[in-house]
């Protein structure tokens, strides 16, 4: 006897069944406008995001049409929809008559085992992931061989960066400008009090080095939006997002898309978070996610562009560290299923709301005309160095490849000049966007703001030509975009590589004594962490402290 398994559907799989069966029957006529929101709710017994996702699949089956601050309303069935009109309405009216049970399943759950992994019994009391090569689908070598950056090393980040180290995610990448403060303390896990104005960034990547000394680590102090090339971007497996701005995530979202890579979103506030993956291809992405009113703020605030860099960090959201440990723990574990080739919810959000402990997930709408869906073609790696190369040595290359008429495109907006509107003078600049302050702005002898004049294109008849491509605010190992109107070419700084990406901070540093004179110490100088003050080096051995905890003097005869 051949038994078929029983469908399980979802409440807006319902919803949407049962609104199909209406356009079927003739209840919806060709054409007329479907009850508001609320009754709709009320008629169905489902919340409006449910109702939402309800009437996008209705939508995407070209079963209702959307018209624009007026409403929904029914299409006709015809050929091209009534297949899928029959369908949604027979599941859901197979589901409806289906009886209701509140009893337990019968036997034990299982998930189920790969057929490839092989068995083997791990050594619990030596080896510290011994536990994980229980489950199923987890791969050692591909967790410890995983690049995953962090940016973001606020309270959310706190509670990812612990996560990874505890899985043993290989190398982590974790990007911070801001510091340390005592408000901190109260929310972040890894913060101790004697880190009170030091790099979140650094003291995070120190701390995840203590938790589990064999992963790797590398932190910047810096901007992700300006500071972090390209090429980092492209060599990650995941990139996690713990931030609490349009302007960062938005970078990310693009670097991201331009390098096919995937990033998992987390936000929170107060008792409320969210967490969203976005893959590149697959579902809408963060960008598609932001409403016409978000976009038109965006635009606003970079109409004056110093302020819009002055401002881009201002807010501060009121958090807790249970908030931050739920939705930190659902990223880690989303970054886990992505390096373990896990099927995951592309452009969907989970919400989870603390005040009355509900979770549900609603998809997004990938927008057709959304600026961050581009991905960059094949990448030319150069051996060449943001600081040594010139504006005119890549534009040479990029003629030799497109001909005369290709131009430099950078991604950072170039203050060529200054001009007073009261006193007219002019002050020329030739500054990246994010190294002009709100304050610079203003003219030291009227005080009113001056005018700026900004390029993004270097064509060939500019006279600085001879600046270097760090001078003009490209990163080390950034990914450059050249074209002749017609095409694209992309060059990568990979002569940067080395330097930019090492995953080495905080390595055992060796110090050996030389037996002719005991008073003299000699340390490996590549893998030193210099502090502010000369004469202190930190130094991460086992035998003499870790670099989280603070600063040695070494005192050399």
């Amino acid at each position: 006897m051949k038994i078929q398994p029983i469908a399980h559907k979802t409440l807006s799989e319902m919803a949407a069944g049962k609104l199909a069966a209406s356009i079927l029957d003739g209840s919806l006529a060709p054409g007329a406008q479907l009850p508001p929101e609320r009754e709709l709710m009320n008629q169905l017994k489902i919340s409006r995001s449910t109702l939402r996702e309800a009437l996008k699949t209705l939508e995407k089956n070209n079963l209702i049409e959307s018209r624009p601050h007026v409403g929904w309303f029914a299409r006709a069935v015809d050929e091209s929809n009534m297949t899928q009109a029959k369908e949604m309405a027979g599941a859901a009216a197979q589901s409806a008559s289906r009886p209701a049970t509140n009893e337990p399943p019968t036997g034990p759950l299982r998930v189920p085992i790969a057929p490839d992994k092989p068995i083997h019994i791990p050594n619990l009391k030596k080896d510290r992931l011994g536990t994980f090569e229980f489950i199923s689908w987890w791969e050692r070598e591909k967790v410890q061989n995983a690049k995953v950056m962090v940016v973001g090393a606020g309270a959310l980040g706190n509670e990812v960066i612990k996560n990874l180290a505890l899985m043993g995610v290989g190398n982590l990448f974790i990007v911070d400008f801001d510091k340390v403060e005592a408000a901190n303390l109260s929310r972040s896990v890894l913060f101790r009090e004697t880190d009170n104005d030091r790099s979140k960034a650094e003291i995070t990547a120190a701390r995840a080095k203590s938790i589990n000394p064999d992963i790797h680590v590398q932190y910047l102090n810096g901007d992700v939006t300006t500071q972090l090339g390209l090429g980092i971007f492209r060599r990650m497996d995941v990139v996690i997002g713990c931030l609490d701005n349009r302007e960062a995530r938005l970078a990310i979202n693009r670097f991201c898309y331009w390098v096919n890579k995937p990033w998992v979103d987390g936000a929170i506030q107060e008792l409320l978070g969210l967490v969203r993956v976005f893959v590149p291809g697959q579902g809408a992405c963060y960008e598609c996610t932001l409403t016409e009113q978000a976009l038109r703020d965006l635009s606003m605030r970079y109409s004056c562009p110093l302020l819009a860099r002055q401002n881009i960090l201002l807010g501060k959201v009121p958090t807790t560290p249970t908030i931050a440990s739920i939705i930190g723990g659902m990223q880690s574990q989303e970054a886990l299923k992505l390096i373990n080739n896990m099927p995951v919810e592309a452009g969907k959000v989970v919400h989870y709301n603390g005040l009355v402990n509900e979770m549900h997930t609603t998809a997004y709408s990938p927008r057709d005309d959304c600026e961050s869906h581009w991905t960059y073609g094949e990448i030319t790696e150069l051996p060449a160095r943001a600081e040594r190369t010139t504006l005119a040595d890549l534009l040479r290359i990029a003629r030799a490849d497109l001909g005369p008429d290709a131009m430099i495109e950078l991604d950072q907006e170039l203050i060529t000049s200054l001009e007073c509107p009261n006193c007219h003078t002019v002050e020329h600049v030739l500054r990246p966007l994010s190294e002009v302050s709100f304050e610079a702005g203003h003219c030291p002898t009227c005080g009113v703001l001056r005018e700026s004049t900004l390029t993004h294109i270097v064509s060939g008849e500019e006279n600085f030509l001879h600046r270097t491509l760090s001078s003009v605010g490209v990163p080390p190992l950034h990914i450059v975009r050249a074209h002749n109107g017609v095409q694209y070419r992309f060059y990568e700084l990979t002569g940067d590589l080395p330097e930019a990406l090492h995953f080495r901070h905080f390595e055992q540093t060796r110090i050996t004594v030389s037996p002719s004179s005991q008073n003299r110490v000699r340390i490996k100088k590549e893998e030193l962490q210099i502090p502010d003050s000369k004469d202190m080096v930190r130094v991460k051995s086992p035998s003499v402290i870790s670099a989280a905890h603070g600063r040695v003097k070494l005192r050399g005869g």
